[in-house]
């Protein structure tokens, strides 16, 4: 891996602990940062248990009283934009600032699971990563992740002066797009019931549902509707051909669509696999249809044939990503409040001369 860790200064023992989060449609991930970089004491509580956000977070903080947090960033599988938060795939609705205020932080910092997930992407180990196909990643060229999981996250990483930036991105909401006859009539089956299909709807936990119901369908069948854990299991012991198809059918629609983010964004960098599906794939995802339909790409075959895969199999690494977004949110504001004096005294400088 080409990234060089992102750098943060230490934070003064006046701050405390800092609270990190990883928000899905199914599970919150906790964790407090204690010292830069050291994320400790996480715990994993179930969305559904909580009416709200912040019963979600008051529960977690319950159990470390004796810690001091006054900020907090959490990463949300939903996008950001100004202060009301409505999560798309479970029914959390809040505003930042009243949430803050509500739990007594200095800082909310709220930002887009897979804006942290890319951040945390230079930070990650050797051991936290397998390569699937490709060849070395391009120094100082752009990243692309994407991620399946309760929905299908895409996000991009661009290298900016010796540090990244994090590029957001609700690509997953792009329409579906089918490469072969099969992928069209699943396509077909699922416009029985949405107008839109995006690439969400069948490139994710419940899409592997969805996809056993199609086929299946398709085969004239009356199957059980089957939980994708169910599908999972199934599809890799061999017990059940519809699952094994299934996974086959999955895998060769994830490719497509980290094909499509590879050439959007010319990510030699590599593209970064996350998410809660592939990594319980293991090693049959090597062998899986991805690689091939990644880089079946046309006349961008060879290009693409270049770029290097990687699935992310670290634990939480959204949190790492949402504590280093928290501390270059801090440290931008520490910075304008250091100008701040001198950008009165250069205004005022101007006002009299004005009027002289």
């Amino acid at each position: 891996m080409v990234a060089e860790p992102y750098q943060h200064e230490a934070y003064g023992a006046q701050d405390g602990a800092r609270l990190v989060a990883d928000i899905g449609g199914t599970n919150a991930r906790f964790a407090l940062e204690t010292a830069p970089g050291h994320i400790e004491a996480v715990a994993t509580l179930p969305c559904a248990a909580y009416a709200q956000f912040t019963d979600a977070v008051r529960a977690y903080l319950g159990g470390h009283a004796g810690k001091r947090v006054r900020h907090a960033a959490i990463a949300i599988a939903n996008p950001v934009d100004g202060d009301l938060v409505k999560m798309t795939n479970h029914c959390w609705e809040f505003s930042i600032e009243r949430a803050r205020t509500e739990l007594g932080l200095d800082t909310l910092l709220v930002v887009n699971d897979f804006a942290a997930l890319a951040m945390s992407v230079p930070q990650l180990a050797a051991q936290d990563l397998v390569q699937v196909g490709g060849g070395a990643a391009a120094a100082d060229a752009v990243i692309g992740l994407v991620g399946a999981g309760t929905g299908l996250g895409v996000a991009g990483l661009i290298p900016a002066g010796g540090s990244w930036t994090v590029l957001q991105s609700e690509g997953g909401h792009a329409a579906f797009s089918p490469c072969d006859a099969r992928e069209q009539a699943i396509l077909e089956f699922c416009w029985q019931r949405w107008d839109h299909v995006s690439a969400e709807r069948l490139v994710s936990g419940p899409g592997l549902s969805l996809i056993h119901e199609a086929l299946a369908a398709s085969k004239g069948l009356r199957a059980p509707v089957l939980d994708p854990a169910v599908i999972v299991e199934r599809g890799l012991d061999g017990s059940d051909v519809l699952c094994a198809e299934v996974l086959d059918v999955f895998c060769g629609m994830l490719g497509t669509v980290a094909a499509n983010v590879a050439v959007t964004l010319c990510a030699r960098g590599g593209i970064y696999i996350g998410g809660g599906v592939v990594p319980r794939l293991g090693e049959w995802f090597a062998r899986s249809p991805f690689r091939a339909r990644f880089e079946n790409k046309g006349r961008f075959s060879s290009y693409n044939a270049r770029i290097p895969c990687f699935v992310i199999h670290a634990s939480c690494p959204a949190l790492a990503g949402a504590a280093a977004l928290l501390q270059q949110h801090l440290a931008q504001q520490q910075q304008e409040q250091q100008e701040q004096p001198q950008r009165r005294e250069r205004d005022g400088t101007e006002a009299r001369h004005a009027h002289a």
